[in-house]
């Protein structure tokens, strides 16, 4: 299967930049989310990423400052807005980004299933919850299956297609071949908790966080080691506050209800969550954020 449209439910941390790559890939893509301030938000993102990426070209020159500015209006017109469902109508491919909740998740996607055409893969960008009960919230369980971008969605190229119990072969191809069209490389993976990179980045994150609680380390200077060892371009506890708290605490919490303690709760990171800093996205986390 061919897709001609798409939709992103949930215009969050995740879904301005998903529906920047499908537009930018050339799909027409509709973006949804509840409130016009959250729309807004993520159509900023995009707007945001396709500009930086277009600057970059033009900083190289790759293209020129006029076919920079004619690219941005074309990408961003490629992505719609809007409050409801109206559509969703022709879409073929349906990626979900809201919180990760498996009550929200299972709400949405019994929407998906009434609003859009039956050929339409409804599909999660879920870091962590089970596929097949999104699936039994709708009435074709076999055209459901996970589609997990990593953050930032416009930077990182990898894409998990996850397979629920009753996910076909057809939808999990499908769901690659798209991986393929948005320039993306997909791995396909079982359905167990945190899949495949989430179960392996949390067991060395979780190890930094026990150490960093049991031996009273600052943060500051637990991601400056971590940063400039080169490994990776920044320390976990940034990432966690661009990443949204919130999200990142659910997904520590269900990994060690899965798979015991191995798998470390960062208390500071509940008391954060508590106090409602979520990181980047409150102005507040772990580290302290500008609006």
């Amino acid at each position: 299967m061919f897709v001609f449209k798409a939709a992103v439910v949930g215009a969050g941390t995740m879904g301005g930049e998903i529906a920047q790559v499908v537009a930018s890939a050339g799909i027409p893509v509709v973006l949804k989310d509840v409130k016009q301030e959250f729309v807004d938000q993520g159509l900023a993102k995009a707007r945001d990423v396709t500009q930086a990426q277009l600057a970059g070209l033009v900083a190289k020159e790759k293209i020129t400052q006029e076919d920079a500015d004619r690219q941005l209006e074309e990408i961003l017109g490629r992505v719609q807005g809007t409050l409801d469902y109206e559509g969703f109508g022709d879409v073929d491919f349906v990626i979900e980004a809201v919180p990760e909740r498996m009550e929200i998740k299972q709400a949405v996607f019994a929407e998906l299933d009434a609003v859009t055409p039956g050929h339409a893969i409804l599909a999660s960008n879920t870091s962590s919850l089970s596929i097949t009960e999104m699936g039994e919230a709708t009435i074709r369980p076999d055209k459901v299956c996970g589609f997990h971008f990593f953050y930032p969605a416009s930077m990182m190229r990898l894409i998990e297609v996850i397979e629920g119990e009753e996910s076909s072969e057809e939808t999990i191809q499908a769901a690659a071949n798209l991986a393929q069209q948005i320039r993306k490389t997909a791995i396909r993976c079982g359905e167990a908790p945190g899949f495949v990179v989430n179960r392996i980045l949390n067991s060395a994150v979780s190890e930094v966080w026990r150490v960093t609680e049991e031996e009273g380390l600052e943060v500051e200077a637990v991601d400056t080691v971590i940063k400039d060892s080169g490994t990776v371009p920044m320390g976990p506890f940034f990432l966690t506050d661009l990443l949204g708290l919130d999200t990142v605490l659910h997904v520590a919490e269900h990994l060690h209800e899965s798979y015991g303690d191995r798998f470390f709760v960062s208390a500071q990171m509940k008391e954060l969550v508590g106090a409602g800093n979520l990181g980047q996205k409150t102005g507040k986390g772990f580290y302290e954020h500008g609006n």
